[in-house]
């Protein structure tokens, strides 16, 4: 039986973080945590955030690292219960979000927080209790801002992923116009991680063609405008397609990622300096070519699809062209130009096959498959 279930309450608009007080009142929220990082507050976005809430009693835990942790989950528990809060506001990337997931978890939930990891059999255990989130996204990336999920890593240095529609945010405010300073190169990498949740998730075998459709769209926005985001930061229509991208491909996820997201999740695990979008970007076209195999794929035309979508003449060209695409962003050759080496690999595939993501490639990978799928990448 296929779950299809489409997900919360999203404004979009320029201008659209002015209704972030509105949105509280709506939630219910009246003492909120602002969950960010120093780059979100150094841009000055972060204050837009606190111009956008007069009256409200607003606590802001800044902290947050590149990849959330569990450490700065409990870090930032103690500042939401010291300010008697009563939910979050995670105005940021992914990794603010994730954050703030994670805080609304460990700040009513007992127990450590890998209790209620997917590959721990956590999902469940994470009720309705959870504290409500209103999301702001300011990369075009995760998608976490409509995402039941959040990856974390955890105090074994494990990267691992919670799941629960209890965990969707109640809100979300995606403003192009807070993406407009964001550097070029994280513009690039954001990118490419929303054009990777559009291709793992229309590859995915699971039945769910509304996901089909939304992911679909998202490739074809997010491939034709990342050039234009990167090149110019302040091209309005590129940045409201790379947000649209960002957000459809976190819609369209709840179908399963695959073998992208199993290495990079890993990986990143292995070593936390790594940007995650970076590393999908590296890792999909060896993970396209091993789909190419799968009977789904070629059942269903789906790299032909995806082709088309791109502008490419046929499925075949699709892994050549993202390595151009790689290059014309600036993004790095491969893994080896981001340190990696295969002295990681043995690691790196251990995380893999144990990611929850791994089992809904439409491929199952074994080993072998995923070390070759490493090579390829170095």
């Amino acid at each position: 039986m296929a779950l299809i279930y489409y997900v919360t309450q999203i404004q979009f608009e320029f201008g659209a973080v002015k209704l972030l007080k509105a949105e509280c009142e709506r939630v219910g929220i009246s003492r909120p945590l602002i969950v960010t990082d120093q780059g979100v507050k150094a841009a000055g976005v972060l204050q837009k955030a606190l111009d956008a809430l007069p009256g409200l009693r607003v606590a802001v835990f800044d902290e947050t690292p590149s990849n959330p942790t569990e450490a700065a989950v409990r870090a930032a528990v103690l500042a939401y219960k010291a300010g008697g809060c009563d939910g979050l506001i995670a105005v940021g990337g992914g990794s603010a979000i994730d954050c703030a997931k994670g805080v609304a978890i460990a700040a009513t939930h007992e127990g450590p927080l890998t209790h209620y990891a997917t590959i721990e059999g956590g999902s469940p255990r994470i009720t309705d209790q959870v504290a409500p989130i209103i999301a702001v996204p300011t990369t075009s990336g995760t998608g976490s801002e409509v995402a039941r999920g959040a990856i974390i890593i955890v105090d074994d240095h494990r990267k691992l992923g919670f799941h629960s529609w209890n965990l969707v945010p109640k809100a979300a405010i995606c403003d192009p116009e807070l993406t407009l300073g964001l550097p070029p190169k994280l513009t690039a990498a954001t990118g490419m991680d929303a054009i990777a949740h559009c291709m793992e998730t229309f590859m995915a075998p699971a039945f769910n063609p509304p996901a089909d459709g939304i992911g679909l769209d998202g490739l074809a926005r997010g491939w034709a405008h990342i050039e234009r985001a990167t090149r110019d930061g302040s091209d309005r229509e590129a940045r409201l397609n790379m947000m649209s991208a960002s957000m459809q491909g976190a819609m369209a996820f709840q179908k399963g990622l695959g073998c992208v997201h199993s290495l990079s999740h890993s990986l990143g695990g292995v070593d936390p300096r790594l940007h995650h979008g970076t590393l999908n970007a590296m890792f999909l076209p060896a993970v396209i070519a091993f789909n190419a195999q799968a009977e789904s794929i070629r059942k269903e035309n789906r790299l032909q699809r995806m082709a088309h979508a791109m502008g490419l003449a046929s499925g075949s060209d699709i892994g050549e062209a993202i390595k151009d695409m790689n290059a014309r962003l600036g993004l790095p050759k491969g893994l080896a130009e981001m340190g990696v080496t295969a002295a990681q690999f043995d690691a790196v595939i251990k995380g893999a096959m144990a990611d929850h993501c791994h089992k809904t490639n439409p491929r199952i990978a074994t080993e072998d498959d995923y070390r070759e799928m490493l090579a390829q990448s170095l």
